[in-house]
């Protein structure tokens, strides 16, 4: 099975985002609600978060494709979602743009289920996933480029599952440093977004996801698989001069990676991935992401 993945090298999130959603040639959104989960962990400035115009220039992209409502949803963590959606500014921009909000951590008690599949998982009991995400029909993830300084290495669409958990598998999530990131891979059995897009025209390539050592990528990355994405942008870390965790491994040895492509959640060797972008000089940037995702 190949897949593939648009690069485009842009400093305008409103062109980069554009290119990248009409070169995946890929319109999962037409005539569906749609479930847009960011990365709000904190409100700290991209990339540390999600860019307020990334959102914006998305939802007004989805709008184009046909997407009938947009409910942008997450659960912070550490800081409180509602502190974290007020200091963003979310409410003025989804008046603006027209989408919804959504803050899983109010949702009643009800509306958290119990994950926990056949399979074995290095989470004890399974975990509790937010209803709305368990249901939706179709979900849109926008996440950063950056390293993870807490135990999970990187974190990018694949840690974004976490935030459609509820706060109380956190304890257990971070006392397994050794399994941490196999079980940030488990946690995407729970939901299938139908579409990805990654923001890397800046990175952090050590620390975060808060804050860290910030470097220049100048790319915007769209696609339909989780672990090419994450691929491609843990290639784009090894370019950009990363941390240890992430110069000392191959791509598909990055444990994230491996444990999401045991469990069947995306392709599984780094020649089902097609990097294309639109001109010449991405070509040949996707050209030398390629090699690294094949050393």
């Amino acid at each position: 099975m190949m897949t593939t993945v648009t690069l485009i090298q842009s400093r305008d999130r409103a062109d980069g985002i554009r290119r990248a959603l009409s070169l995946l040639g890929e319109n999962p959104v037409s005539g569906k609600d749609v479930l847009l989960k960011p990365n709000f962990n904190t409100a700290d400035p991209y990339p540390g978060s999600t860019h307020n115009d990334t959102l914006s220039h998305l939802v007004r992209n989805l709008k184009g494709m046909g997407a009938v409502r947009i409910t942008v949803a997450d659960r912070s963590g550490p800081a409180d979602t509602a502190n974290v959606i007020a200091q963003k500014g979310l409410p003025d921009l989804a008046r603006e743009f027209g989408f919804d909000l959504l803050n899983l951590e109010e949702l009643p008690e009800a509306d958290w289920v119990r994950f926990c599949p056949d399979q074995k998982l290095h989470w004890r009991k399974g975990f509790d996933v937010a209803r709305p995400f368990r249901d939706a029909s179709c979900v849109v993830a926008t996440c950063c480029l950056k390293t993870h300084g807490f135990g999970g290495v990187f974190t990018m669409s694949l840690k974004l599952g976490i935030g459609i958990t509820h706060k109380r598998n956190m304890l257990e999530l971070h006392a397994s440093f050794l399994n941490m990131e196999k079980m940030i891979a488990e946690v995407n059995l729970a939901y299938q977004p139908s579409l990805i897009l990654l923001d890397g025209i800046e990175a952090f390539v050590d620390g975060g996801p808060m804050t860290g050592r910030r470097k220049h990528a100048g790319v915007i990355l769209a696609g339909t698989d989780r672990i090419a994405v994450d691929a491609v942008g843990v290639a784009l870390l090894k370019e950009l001069g990363s941390k240890k965790a992430i110069m000392d491994k191959r791509v598909f040895e990055q444990t994230q990676i491996t444990r999401a492509a045991e469990l069947g959640l995306g392709v599984g060797r780094p020649d089902q991935i097609r990097i294309v972008s639109d001109t010449n000089e991405g070509q040949q940037h996707a050209s030398h992401l390629t090699r690294i995702l094949l050393e």
